[in-house]
């Protein structure tokens, strides 16, 4: 299958990426499963093991002495492995990818006895984390959350519930935003750590998508966790969830890129094999047009991607630019898949099909972390506030 390489060379790039890279493309093509399986949740806990016994989640970890790979997380490894895994298989890049997510708040503001007895255990493959912020009433308006925790002594009692929660069902524990009151709107929320089982934590609703993960509806009745679960500062919720999704919202564009590219390469495939009027279907202009055009889109795509990873690498704010490489990612890869399975023809549209995967793979990453109009209202605010700041 094409694989063109040539943007390794790039300069956001270090010489350690680019052997992280071409390791890693090795192993996806020997160890990674093709397809959607049929038991998803059993499918998601053996690539979990497989991906820690291969050492590849400890990029999804900061700290060394908890089994991660670098004392803090290398944004563009992580964005590396997601567009490789997500090249040649969803759920494998669904699957690294949440390792990450789920526990990145306690990356960031654990205290040394959470770091130490959540993330070596992620790094490993042997816990599964889950990411709880949005709610039936409040996903991308996240200072319209209802679900609360009340300080009681030396506990917190929670009440509400959380949907959309990817992992859900199978994490050994989630990172849950509530409202615990320090202000109004997104200036009163708190973060904390609940492991699965905790009495008065339940799973309400298991929700199927069209891109199969596992996906669900929580349900937190009185559950009483410990205050030492708290992570971070009563009310520092919305910073952390917001810190967190400023890491991840850069590797989603990734993973689009690693669609997009594969895609690409389903498409040229077809196009240079497939005759048709006494030629080939890439001798045809308007193929040319087409396969030139994706080309185009994924590159500049690739290069927003790369930029955002390298700035936050260099200890740079990339609120904006992640915002423009995940608007720009996931917007031109749903252009690029649709433009593939066109070019498919019918067979494109068949049950199993790689094109037909990807085309139902990519819809939801237009949404989650962010949908793309809201990576627009980012982008423009954060414009505008140069603007005016500049001009005073």
């Amino acid at each position: 299958m094409y694989h063109d390489q040539g943007w390794l060379e790039w300069p956001f790039l270090e010489p350690h990426h680019r052997a992280l890279a071409r390791e890693l493309e090795g192993w996806c093509t020997t160890q990674l499963p093709h397809g959607h399986p049929e038991d998803v949740d059993a499918a998601c806990r053996s690539l979990v093991r497989q991906l820690g016994a291969a050492g590849w989640l400890r990029y999804t970890v900061g700290g060394v002495a908890c089994g991660g790979a670098a004392e803090t997380i290398d944004t563009r490894a992580l964005c590396l492995l997601r567009e490789t895994f997500a090249r040649h298989s969803g759920l494998a890049d669904f699957a690294f990818a949440m390792q990450g997510l789920g526990s990145g708040a306690i990356t960031l503001h654990g205290t040394p006895a959470q770091k130490k007895r959540y993330l070596t255990r992620v790094a490993t493959g042997e816990a599964i984390p889950a990411f709880a912020l949005s709610e039936p009433d409040s996903g991308s308006d996240v200072a319209a959350m209802k679900c609360a925790a009340r300080a009681e002594g030396d506990t917190y009692v929670l009440d509400g519930e959380k949907t959309w929660i990817s992992n859900g069902g199978i994490a050994d524990l989630y990172v849950v935003f509530a409202r615990t009151g320090e202000g109004h709107g997104s200036r009163g929320l708190s973060a904390f750590i609940v492991e699965a089982g905790t009495p008065g934590f339940e799973i309400a609703q298991r929700i199927p998508v069209i891109a199969p993960h596992p996906l669900a509806r929580l349900r937190f009745s009185n559950c009483r966790i410990p205050a030492a679960q708290r992570l971070g500062d009563a009310g520092q919720g919305f910073r952390i969830a917001m810190q967190t999704l400023d890491i991840f919202r850069t590797s989603v564009a990734a993973a689009a890129l690693g669609f997009a590219r594969r895609a690409l390469a389903e498409a040229l495939a077809r196009a240079t094999t497939r005759r048709m009027f006494d030629q080939l279907l890439s001798d045809f202009q308007i193929t040319q047009v087409k396969l030139a055009t994706m080309a185009t889109g994924i590159d500049s795509a690739a290069l927003l991607t790369y930029r955002a990873a390298w700035l936050r690498d260099q200890g740079r704010k990339v609120t904006r630019e992640a915002a423009m490489a995940k608007m720009q990612a996931t917007e031109t890869a749903q252009q690029v898949i649709d433009a593939a399975v066109q070019v498919w023809g019918g067979l494109g549209v068949v049950s199993g099909h790689p094109v037909e995967r990807l085309y139902r793979e990519i819809r939801a990453l237009r949404i989650y972390e962010g949908a793309t109009e809201v990576q627009q209202l980012i982008i423009a605010r954060q414009t505008l506030d140069a603007f005016r700041s500049e001009a005073r």
